[in-house]
């Protein structure tokens, strides 16, 4: 699998990772579980066991301190829980700083699906960034008793992956005392395998203590936290196929993911779906297994996102005219003719000016009045934003389709922005368009009612 670099919004190309290309760190402050945690077979046996693992789950404690407190009244008991995939994410008061956070997120989007408790099956998600792998940071990792031992990370053009570790704390010349490091450990390459990830080769990957990890980080719309929330996996599948959301979605917003995907506020949402994915077992045979999988889903009609450069164009173009009202080109509170040029009884002009206009209309004898100076610098700024059909033939052209003006008024400002006829290049595109559909008319009637409809 391989994925491009790429340069967003004149950002430079992230640094390489596991599955692509890597970024920036965001903070977070704040854990929703992918699964919950049950007690090994093991300790299930040993009733001090279940008793702490009954009394914390009364008290909504975290797993971790589940398993602290087992393990204190049953020593022998190394590790007293395991993972098990369960269709809804957990939300716990104490993994967040603030507990009331967990409450809130519940109460906003969890549900009640016939047990008889609130869980959380789906919710939305807004990304701080653009770049999937700031969103995403995932890795190959191996934990000790405490911390990371190994970890992988890729060279700077994306071609080695090297398995890092924590350097050695230097000591001071009399080897009894540690020297002050600044800026926190010092990190290098795993000294066997010259430093190399290969998880082929590698022993603790091939006996589990190496996996694949990372996470999804996020903002959640109505809850109110300084800090992004964060939601770990294990899943290749899960990671892979957000990755192809993101590159789907960026691709159709100029390469933008975060934020609303829309003006109407959508958002991604996360979810779980239980899908059978491939496994190899111990013997090297393929088997399948159910797994409930994190899935990232975009709720949104994808026409709309290939319309946005459209849209954008017209934007600027009435910003243009903003400008110019601004200015004084133009009265601002009076719409433009059907030709998207302001007549000249709508340019204020001195009183000087406009008896000089007079004279000339009647010095020529003109059935049209002599346009102001204002009005000729408006229409010489006009015509630099581009000729073509004048919105009036537009308007005409739509008509004989047997559309009303008012509605394809209605129609093209929705479709391309409502400064489309003061603008040569939205008019030649609109004109485009109902030449296309010449031996269609009744094609292009049901569009409009479509778009309409649809933007309504």
């Amino acid at each position: 699998m391989t994925h491009a670099v790429v340069t967003t919004n004149g950002t430079p190309p992230a640094a390489p990772t596991l599955l692509g290309q890597g970024t920036v760190r965001i903070p977070t402050g704040g854990k929703i579980r992918a699964g919950i945690k049950v007690l090994t077979r093991k300790a299930a046996e040993h009733p001090k066991a279940t008793g702490s693992s009954e009394r914390g789950a009364a008290a909504n404690r975290s797993f971790e301190e589940i398993e602290r407190a087992i393990s204190e009244a049953v020593p022998e008991l190394k590790a007293p829980l395991i993972p098990k995939n369960v269709p809804w994410f957990t939300v716990r008061p104490d993994d967040f700083p603030n507990p009331e956070v967990a409450k809130e997120i519940l109460a906003a989007y969890g549900e009640d699906r016939g047990d008889g408790t609130q869980r959380l099956y789906r919710f939305p998600v807004v990304f701080p960034a653009d770049t999937w792998q700031a969103v995403m940071p995932h890795e190959l990792v191996a934990w000790g008793a405490s911390e990371k031992r190994f970890w992988s990370e890729y060279s700077p053009d994306g071609r080695v992956r090297s398995c890092t570790c924590y350097a050695p704390v230097p000591m001071d010349a009399t080897g009894k005392r540690a020297i002050r490091i600044f800026g926190g450990r010092k990190t290098m390459l795993r000294p066997e395998n010259g430093g190399l990830c290969d998880p082929e080769l590698c022993s603790e990957y091939q006996n589990r203590q190496c996996n694949l990890s990372g996470r999804f980080i996020f903002f959640i719309p109505g809850i109110k936290s300084l800090g992004a929330f964060e939601l770990h996996t294990n899943s290749f599948y899960a990671m892979n196929a957000a990755i192809q959301k993101f590159e789907t979605i960026a691709f159709m917003r100029g390469g933008r993911i975060s934020g609303f995907l829309d003006g109407k506020r959508t958002s991604f949402f996360i979810t779980k779906k239980l899908k059978e994915v491939p496994h190899i077992d111990e013997t090297g045979r393929a088997v399948r297994v159910a797994h409930w999988i994190i899935e990232l889903e975009a709720p949104i009609d994808v026409t709309v996102l290939l319309r946005n450069d459209e849209e954008d164009e017209a934007a600027i173009v009435n910003g243009s005219a903003a400008a110019r009202v601004l200015e004084g080109a133009c009265a601002p509170s009076e719409p433009a003719g059907d030709d998207g040029i302001i007549g000249a009884s709508e340019i204020p002009s001195t009183p000087g000016a406009r008896a000089e206009d007079e004279k000339e209309y009647l010095s020529t004898g003109s059935n049209e009045p002599a346009p102001t100076a204002p009005a000729m610098q408006a229409t010489s700024a006009q015509r630099e934003g581009g000729t073509g059909p004048s919105a009036e033939q537009v308007i005409n052209a739509a008509a004989e389709f047997g559309v009303d003006r008012e509605r394809y008024a209605a129609y093209a400002a929705k479709r391309w922005g409502p400064g489309w006829n003061i603008n040569g290049a939205g008019r030649r595109r609109a004109l485009a368009e109902i030449e296309s559909f010449r031996d269609d008319p009744d094609g292009f009637v049901d569009k409009i009612d479509a778009e309409l409809g649809a933007f309504s």
